[in-house]
């Protein structure tokens, strides 16, 4: 239930995000990101899709999201999306935990979107 609820206020702070900072829509401009969270056994799972015309987030992962971000259980995502760092991803990655599903290089893009939120 804390995964679902925290995945649910994050699409309100890309919302938010997306109205208050011209520098967000402006990374937006040129491409969307279609991403998505979730846990390996799928219960759990939103996707964000993002674009010049502003952001809409719903629950489950559609097959034409670009970017996945699978965790191995609830507790494992909560923990990540509370302290994101590279570090913290990188020893998901190997203690697999994390599992990046898609496009790689959208990965970088997605992190410096995410820090323009407050």
């Amino acid at each position: 239930m804390k995964l679902k609820l925290l995945l649910w206020v994050l699409g309100l702070l890309l919302k938010r995000a997306f109205r208050r900072d011209p520098e967000f829509r402006a990374q937006l401009e040129t491409r969307s990101l279609d991403w998505g969270v979730a846990t390996e056994d799928l219960s759990i799972a939103r996707h964000y899709r993002m674009s010049r015309e502003g952001v809409t987030s719903g629950t489950g992962l559609p097959v034409d999201t670009e970017l996945e971000l699978r965790f191995a259980d609830a507790e494992s995502a909560v923990a990540f999306l509370l302290k994101p760092s590279p570090k913290a991803f990188l020893n998901g990655m190997m203690e697999q935990r994390v599992r990046l599903v898609g496009d790689s290089a959208q990965l970088n893009r997605l992190q410096s979107l995410l820090k323009r939120i407050r």
